[in-house]
């Protein structure tokens, strides 16, 4: 057994001195692969998310106003006061930006709500009924307001169809721009260019499309092979085509068309050959996140980490909202681990935090 050991660590250590990469500066690559929820609407350096970004050059972080274990108490935001003061010290942790991000659709999907100062903006199946012009004054103000209070990425938009009337997650609930991908694309299209106004990075989702579904990948196993339609590529087409997209977020579906074995967030079939290579997607691919039931019913954390890091995701999304919160160290060590033992190649890592930086030059 200890022999065993040594070779993998001689292995590992030549591995990392070809690549002139010291154990600290691989941890630190894995880190900047990672967006974590916390709870505090104030930190000090005392506080471990202040720890993560300062120790370990964490690389973003997801903001929620609720607490998920007890709904009338705050998790990360109170107002606009509070919310600027908590983004402000969480930026100047280091030199280096960090990723602020946070869920902020409009409708049911608002972290930042009217009744807590912040704009209130429609819900997507709204706003495609009220024209162009009218789609562009409310994305318009909802990207100052982030902007304003500190945030540089939005899980948004949506670019799912809504061809699934009995879709519970997506279609029901308004998310979705419309049936058709002319009207998603325009209307998703207009969402990002004012995002980008206010240098806050857009992120499409949910790849490779979750209009279609039956089931809620938050609760469980979403099985699409028999209601996905070819068309709901057709948003992300466009949006790589046209240059216009920098980030992108898989969906926890299963369509055996596509991967006979893993759900789209762990699926090399769909996130690279799909994805990069036929798409030809040269951004940030990130996890929808990963405790969600979808995911976390089926697959242990390393398994995770590993099958999600070889499919091609980028970046890690633990949203600590879900379940037991996740510590960064935790994820630091179980994929530093697989790298040592060759279930996730160096390469991977590195090239993550290439498109990673290349990203950060945007914002």
């Amino acid at each position: 057994m200890f022999k065993k050991f040594l070779i993998l660590l001689i292995l590992s250590n030549a591995l990392f001195a070809n690549q002139s990469y010291t154990k600290a500066q691989v941890e630190k690559m894995i880190a900047k692969m990672v967006i974590l929820g916390f709870y505090g609407q104030n930190i000090t350096s005392n506080d471990k998310i202040y720890q993560d970004i300062k120790k370990y050059d964490l690389g973003g972080v997801i903001l929620f106003d609720k607490d998920p274990t007890n709904k009338r108490k705050y998790k990360n935001v109170v107002d606009p006061k509070q919310l600027k003061t908590l983004t402000s010290k969480l930026q100047n942790i280091r030199a280096e930006k960090l990723l602020i991000s946070i869920d902020q659709e409009g409708g049911i999907v608002q972290r930042l709500k009217k009744s807590k100062g912040f704009v209130n903006t429609p819900r997507a199946s709204v706003v495609s009924l009220r024209g162009e012009s009218n789609a562009r004054d409310i994305y318009s103000l909802l990207a100052l307001d982030l902007n304003q209070n500190g945030i540089n990425v939005d899980f948004a938009p949506v670019v799912d169809l809504a061809i699934n009337s009995r879709n519970s997650v997506i279609v029901k609930k308004g998310r979705s721009f419309g049936k058709s991908s002319k009207d998603v694309i325009k209307y998703s299209s207009i969402f990002v260019d004012e995002l980008k106004k206010q240098n806050v990075i857009s992120v499409l989702k949910h790849f490779p499309g979750h209009g279609s579904s039956l089931g809620d990948s938050h609760k469980g196993f979403v099985d699409i092979t028999k209601t996905w339609k070819q068309e709901e590529l057709e948003p992300y087409k466009y949006f790589i085509q046209n240059n216009k997209v920098d980030m992108i977020m898989t969906a926890h579906v299963y369509n055996k068309e596509m991967d006979r074995d893993y759900p789209a967030t762990l699926s090399y079939d769909i996130n690279t050959i799909i994805l990069r290579d036929m798409l030809g997607f040269k951004g940030v691919l990130v996890s929808d996140d990963l405790q969600m039931g979808a995911i976390s019913k089926h697959y242990t954390l390393k398994q995770t980490l590993t099958l999600s890091i070889n499919s091609g995701v980028n970046m890690l999304l633990f949203a600590n909202q879900l379940a037991r919160p996740v510590k960064l160290e935790t994820i630091i060590n179980t994929v530093y681990s697989q790298v040592q033992n060759g279930q996730i190649s160096l390469e991977r890592i590195v090239e993550s935090n290439k498109r990673i930086n290349k990203m950060l030059q945007k914002i």
